[in-house]
């Protein structure tokens, strides 16, 4: 078994892409022993110098001042790994392991970059990646942090009084929002998820995506503000800071999650969910999807998931109530991306 002393998560700033790092960080601390060391928060650069940082790395020539206080106090490791996701932090961390005589590992491909510098690189099977490469480990969906062993005592310490012994059917309702394939818009959001009121046996929890945005927040509070079996609700627009997900997972019975967040459909399935998948609207995007890119590379995904049985597409038109029937949605899968790659970078596969 490959062996570490140190994990260094390196940081854009971007909770999901942190989750993803900090996922994989806390099984390979959980396998082999090592301390987890933490984040940096990388320098937060234009658009045009994060470009010429990305090349600068890309060719070995990105210099880092293991003096300045951001990096400094990992400056003396030995024997560490480096982790980062996304591209943003690619280069500082491709760049401190090669400076320090370290290991890097990257989660899903950097623009620019790629993944042939890195160690390791943990890439999602959607991003359509060359996984022949020695350096590559395919993951199906996210990674992420969910440890499906505290979720219930997150519940406990968040809700209280929501409890799945209660003997009563507890919903929670992740709801993402606008990216580069999907929207939500305020007119959709009333027009779906309006049709969840009529379930008065079911407790719902509800939290929004940053990417939502205020005007479907607020569409959202139009609908269940005044329903008395919300027991809780949480809003992006009015909270940006607070992740609710793992305390919400370990309370609930059944998880409806919009298609538009792959983060929040593995982290379900993760906690032990067969997920009920909510069809959002889609954004012309004729060239990406004859590519096999934009929506129809998560269609793949999905279909996967399905034929797993750890998801239900409810399609164009769902049908909540067939869904939410069942006592529960729970699995006994132990599917589990995060510590897969954690095994494979610590060569147990």
């Amino acid at each position: 078994m490959r062996k570490f002393d140190h994990v260094v998560i390196l940081s854009d700033g971007i909770r999901g892409h942190f989750h993803q790092s900090l996922g994989i960080a806390r099984c390979v601390c959980k396998i082999s022993g090592a301390k987890l060391e933490g984040e940096i928060i990388i320098p937060k650069l234009s658009s045009v110098k994060r470009f010429f940082v990305k090349l600068a790395a890309r060719k070995n020539r990105l210099n880092l001042d293991l003096d300045n206080e951001i990096f400094a106090r990992v400056r003396d490791f030995k024997n560490t790994l480096f982790i980062s996701t996304g591209s943003s932090a690619a280069p500082y961390n491709i760049s401190l392991a090669r400076t320090t005589g370290n290991f890097c590992a990257v989660v899903m491909t950097p623009s620019i970059l790629g993944t042939d510098p890195f160690d390791f690189a943990i890439v999602p099977e959607h991003d359509k990646h060359d996984s022949k490469a020695g350096n590559i480990f395919v993951t199906l969906g996210a990674p992420n942090h969910i440890d499906i062993q505290d979720l219930h005592e997150q519940a406990v310490a968040k809700f209280g009084n929501v409890n799945r012994e209660r003997n009563h059917k507890v919903i929670a309702l992740l709801i993402g929002g606008n990216d580069a394939n999907y929207g939500i818009s305020p007119e959709f959001a009333a027009g779906i998820f309006a049709n969840l009121r009529e379930f008065r046996d079911c407790e719902f929890l509800i939290t929004t995506s940053r990417r939502t945005g205020e005007a479907t927040d607020k569409a959202v509070k139009n609908i269940f503000g005044n329903c008395d079996n919300v027991a809780y609700m949480l809003l992006a627009s009015e909270n940006p800071d607070e992740n609710p997900v793992p305390a919400m997972l370990g309370a609930a019975s059944h998880v409806l999650v919009t298609e538009d967040s792959v983060s929040m459909v593995s982290e379900s399935i993760t906690a032990g969910f067969r997920v009920g998948l909510i069809r959002v609207e889609r954004k012309t995007g004729f060239l990406k999807n004859a590519l096999g890119f934009g929506a129809k590379r998560f269609d793949e995904l999905f279909a996967e998931f399905s034929a797993m049985n750890l998801l239900e597409d409810l399609g164009d038109n769902p049908d909540f109530g067939k869904f939410l029937s069942a006592a529960s949605q729970k699995h006994d899968s132990d599917f589990n991306e995060a510590m897969r790659a954690a095994k494979w970078i610590l060569d147990l596969e």
